[in-house]
């Protein structure tokens, strides 16, 4: 586990504040912001910069909320094929709803919501009803016309000017939305071609946290970003028009580089020919690679950030969700690192674990051994395997809140009448085979047993411990150990393996 504390929020917060105002100054006091990456919960920049806050970015709002309005930005398409935000495990249109609900707890409003590339997809129209009946106000704006090619299309009252006019009063306009291609800077474009047209010269700016423009290009850092985007192909690169603007090497990556000709193109269409910037790095207002302030645990905490992609493109290879590009890639990726598997430290005890159940006769569940293990906070690895009684990850947290409480291995957590009734309840009652506990149903279990039994209590109050703990399991959780080990927040990977020789998996 990396515990140095390698990022400074308070001067990142200090830097990133005075940037975006400088910015907002600078056009007039009207700044449409693309906000890019995670308002809330970012933990990929967590796991890759020790220290840092996954929340910074809504203490930044809290800074501005007097001077920014909220725009929330989501792809029709992603809600028509309900694609998942992974963190959380649920769809992007739950997502943005959940952002609303938490940015009201950070009391912060939504304006609005944009649906972008809207054509009445079911998905999205149901989405529209359900928010507006609950009081958000919902804009929808169409694929834009003439994107990308035709300027003079993409600039006109049939392209931008079809989109309605979103009527923003405070000096900032901060867009947003869940995962890339959510239609944020379209979005941005056409708020502008609506102000010049009304004659405010308003303007345009980008803050995206990864990559970090002022490290290197083939840091782990930067690496990392392209790993974790290495399903949709973004890959960095020397930003070559700062490069010749100005002699400065930065990095930016594929796409803004790509849509940069175009996006110049179009901004000076719609200003009537000033040009904002001279190259993609120009437009950003990312302040992060300043706040870095121990590189070698920050190397080092990206280089275990890619193996973590590694573990997870293996099993959604073996799941169907994605393709062998992608995990040759991110393979890729480690070989050029010198990376092994196994420097990610949880996985050969896990291994271990698994092997050791196989030599116990009857430990394993249908001829399959599961091994698991954890690295607590004081770098002890603990382990657990699967029973008749209970899954692998329910093995391996009841042991490790048992090595946390100080609790002898001998001294039972679960009462034998619990679980057998939970046992009983599944094979009898909902006519499910396995009667295996998994660790949703541990969890549980470990709560009843806490009401009679004062370790069951000890090992209870450990469990937030736990968070931000290494795990690697030999098989794919289920969807009750994946529950469960999301709710306990610990960093999870896993052998693409699974758990059960049936297709199904409820």
């Amino acid at each position: 586990m990396i515990d140095s504390c390698a990022f400074d929020n308070e001067y990142y917060i200090r830097e990133q504040t005075l940037c975006i105002l400088e910015r907002v100054e600078r056009f007039n006091h009207k700044l449409y912001l693309e906000f890019g990456g995670k308002l809330l919960y970012d933990f990929h920049a967590a796991r890759v910069l020790p220290g840092y806050d996954p929340n910074v970015k809504m203490r930044l709002l809290q800074q501005l909320k007097n001077q920014a309005d909220i725009l929330l930005c989501i792809y029709a398409g992603d809600i028509e094929r309900k694609k998942i935000r992974a963190d959380f495990g649920i769809t992007y249109d739950a997502d943005a709803m959940k952002l609303i609900d938490d940015l009201k707890t950070w009391e912060i409003d939504v304006l609005g919501v944009v649906i972008t590339r809207f054509d009445n997809q079911p998905a999205a129209v149901l989405f529209k009803n359900k928010l507006e009946r609950r009081g958000i106000r919902v804009y929808t704006h169409r694929f834009t016309k003439g994107y990308p090619t035709d300027v003079d299309m993409i600039v006109s009252d049939e392209g931008y000017g079809a989109n309605e006019n979103i009527k923003t009063e405070k000096p900032l306009v901060i867009v947003t939305g869940p995962g890339p291609g959510s239609g944020k800077l379209a979005t941005c474009l056409s708020q502008l071609y609506h102000d010049y047209n009304h004659g405010r010269k308003s303007g345009y700016a980008k803050f995206e946290t990864f990559p970090i423009w002022n490290i290197p290009l083939n840091h782990p850092v930067n690496i990392a970003y392209e790993a974790a985007t290495a399903d949709i192909r973004d890959f960095n690169l020397i930003d070559p028009f700062h490069l010749e603007a100005y002699g400065q090497t930065t990095v930016n990556y594929n796409r803004d580089v790509e849509i940069f000709p175009v996006l110049r193109h179009i901004l000076q269409k719609i200003t009537g020919g000033e040009s904002f910037y001279k190259s993609p790095t120009d437009m950003g207002v990312n302040r992060a690679g300043f706040a870095i302030v121990d590189d070698a645990a920050v190397q080092e905490a990206a280089k275990q950030e890619i193996l973590r992609r590694y573990f997870r493109y293996h099993c959604e290879y073996a799941m169907g969700f994605t393709d062998r590009e992608t995990v040759k890639r991110v393979e890729l990726f480690i070989q050029n690192l010198n990376l092994e598997p196994t420097y990610r430290t949880v996985v050969a005890p896990a291994h271990q674990a698994a092997n050791e159940a196989q030599n116990h006769d009857g430990k394993g569940n249908n001829g399959i051994y599961c091994g698991a293990a954890i690295q607590l906070r004081d770098g002890a690895i603990v382990t657990g395997s699967n029973s008749p009684l209970m899954h692998a990850a329910s093995s391996l947290i009841l042991n490790a809140s048992k090595y946390l409480a100080e609790i002898p291995d001998k001294i039972k957590l679960l009462s034998p009448n619990i679980t057998q009734s939970i046992s009983r309840f599944k094979n009898e009652v909902l006519g499910e085979k396995a009667v295996s506990l998994d660790l949703q149903e541990t969890l549980i279990a470990l709560s009843i047993s806490a009401t009679t039994n004062p370790a069951a209590q000890l090992a209870l109050e450990k469990l937030g411990d736990l968070k931000g703990c290494e795990v690697h399991i030999t098989h794919i959780p289920t969807p009750g150990d994946e529950a469960g080990l999301r709710r306990l927040g610990v960093n999870v990977t896993s052998d693409p393996n699974f758990a059960t020789k049936n297709l199904y998996i409820g």
